[in-house]
């Protein structure tokens, strides 16, 4: 064998080498990246399927009873739109004759107390309302504030003369709850927040009655901090 067609062979191997492992690397990638796109599939549909199981769970746990919850018979509560002052029967109200502009119940947080007239008006298009007096720990308040201020159709402001220290109110609907982490409260917001109680499902809940920098009453305006 010549010296050329000894080069030749060689370089014929060299390249037939290269070639093999070329071959060999991209199998090797091909399934890590399978792997790897078979895990972060597997990932997403166990983050898929937890989530549903949770959003199914709060379902569930929504249709069960709320221990100690009030309820009122919606067709007796008056829904007539009025100018003079109403006396309702319960602290807070939970239904009856209203004044015709809403508390803006976009997940805001009063920090004074909000006529209740407008409020029952939040409570006839679907809101929850969160009122509280001085008994209850700030701890709980911020929490609850927190969960208030992203939850569309809600509105939370203290209401000194209640006599349980945190209650929930929706329309014909109400309970007084021990805290923040009581089960009762996610319970509530579940079935309540434009829930099947509601009388005007779909009405407004903003450009209605927002509280000044004094706590004065005003038409207009946003969620308050």
């Amino acid at each position: 064998m010549s010296v050329d067609t000894s080069r030749k062979a060689r370089i014929e191997e060299m390249r037939r080498a290269e070639r093999s492992r070329d071959r060999r690397n991209k199998i090797i990638a091909f399934g890590v990246g399978g792997a790897v796109l078979a895990g972060l599939l597997g990932f997403g549909a166990y983050v898929f399927t937890k989530e549903s199981d949770k959003k199914k769970s709060e379902v569930a746990d929504a249709k069960g009873p709320i221990k100690d919850e009030k309820v009122w018979d919606a067709k007796k509560l008056g829904r007539t739109h009025v100018t003079q002052q109403v006396t309702y029967p319960m602290t807070p109200p939970v239904g009856g004759n209203h004044h015709q502009a809403w508390m803006n119940c976009q997940g805001d947080v009063y920090p004074k107390p909000v006529p209740a007239m407008n409020a029952v008006h939040s409570l006839e298009h679907g809101a929850v309302w969160v009122t509280y007096n001085d008994k209850a720990p700030k701890a709980d308040l911020d929490k609850l504030a927190a969960k208030v201020k992203k939850t569309q159709y809600s509105l939370m402001s203290p209401l000194p003369e209640q006599a349980g220290a945190i209650m929930l109110s929706a329309w014909g609907k109400q309970v007084t709850v021990d805290g923040a982490d009581d089960p009762r409260v996610n319970r509530f917001f579940t079935r309540y927040v434009m829930g099947p109680q509601t009388p005007e499902p779909g009405a407004a809940c903003s450009n209605g009655v927002t509280l000044d920098a004094s706590g004065a009453p005003v038409l207009g305006g946003g969620m308050q901090e």
